[in-house]
């Protein structure tokens, strides 16, 4: 990602190319299968995808999905000098991760959409895009939470967010901890505070489907206006 971004992306034969966004990390599947499905059915990919739409950014899965393999354990990532979406089918363990993944790229697709986004010279703006994409994607639910035997109460989404955007932001740019995590900080409440597309933060299906149904509702309301 520019030279400053540094999940590469690795494919047979060829040389390492830089991608410009890495998504979640999860340890490595101890047995890479073939790239799982992209489910199109699952709420949060389905109102991301009609909110990028709606935007002007239509998605083709032709054009701007990729399925690869990659190096460490990154699933995924957004490339934002051709718009597509990486995901890195020897990291990606089954659907339910396969998704969380989509989910997490597209929201930053998202981002990249509707804003003026300096991926590579203004670490806050990356800040932002990775504290909305993990408290927005299904990262932090409670159960993934548990997977990965991480438990508490008070304020817990919030730790699990404030972590995992620190964690990408040190997987894509040669920055310290420090400067990471000073990022996140000052922009953590009001990046973690907008909602959108989905108008609330979405803790499983069943909230993004009921976040899907009210999103196309309120474009119905709107067409009408």
């Amino acid at each position: 990602t520019a030279k400053s971004l540094t999940r590469l992306r690795v494919t047979d034969n060829a040389r390492p190319e830089r991608l410009r966004l890495a998504g979640p990390q999860e340890p490595p599947s101890p047995r890479p299968s073939p790239c799982p499905r992209r489910d199109t059915r699952n709420p949060y990919a389905q109102l991301l995808l009609a909110a990028m739409k709606q935007s002007g950014c239509t998605v083709f899965n032709d054009r701007h999905f990729s399925c690869e393999n990659c190096d460490g354990c990154v699933s995924g990532g957004f490339d934002s000098a051709t718009s597509q979406i990486v995901l890195c089918q020897n990291n990606i363990r089954q659907q339910s991760h396969m998704n969380r993944v989509v989910a997490h790229e597209l929201i930053h697709a998202f981002d990249h959409c509707r804003a003026h986004v300096d991926w590579f010279k203004n670490v806050k703006h990356l800040a932002c895009s990775e504290i909305r994409a993990a408290n927005l994607s299904g990262d932090c639910t409670l159960m993934n939470e548990i997977a990965r035997f991480k438990f508490g109460l008070k304020a817990h989404h919030q730790t699990c967010v404030r972590d995992r955007a620190i964690r990408s932001i040190l997987a894509v740019r040669k920055v310290s901890r420090e400067t990471a995590e000073k990022a996140v900080d000052e922009v953590f409440d009001a990046c973690f505070n907008d909602l959108e597309p989905f108008g609330r933060i979405p803790h499983n299906k069943t909230d993004a489907k009921r976040a899907y149904k009210d999103f196309l509702n309120r474009d119905r309301y709107n067409a009408n206006l």
